[in-house]
């Protein structure tokens, strides 16, 4: 595997689970109540613009993926969609670049 692709790996890696700690932690504490999850995030006007931040950049995500998906064939890059959405991009981009940057 070449170098680039162990650090997109280990990004992706990162951004499964730095994120995922937190989100835990926070249903472990509060319930895992989704919509209690969101009114948290837009508790003030820096984590919303935040969270907007990273839904258009999630937008910007899934159609490069469904674009280059269409243009390839490469249809196993669609899982970074769904990764994107249980996750965050932080997870779901630099997993797509992996799985882009295979030979």
């Amino acid at each position: 595997m070449s170098a680039i692709r162990m650090i997109y790996l280990a990004l992706a890696l990162a951004g499964l689970v730095l994120p995922m700690y937190y989100f835990v932690s926070w249903f472990e504490t509060f319930g895992y109540d989704l919509g209690a999850m969101v009114d948290a995030w837009n508790v003030n006007d820096a984590t919303t613009g935040l969270v907007w931040d990273l839904t258009v950049s999630y937008v910007v995500l899934v159609v490069w993926v469904i674009y280059e998906t269409l243009q390839n064939r490469r249809w196993l890059n669609l899982i970074a969609i769904p990764a994107g959405i249980c996750v965050g991009v932080s997870f779901g981009f630099p997993l797509y670049l992996f799985l882009r940057s295979r030979p």
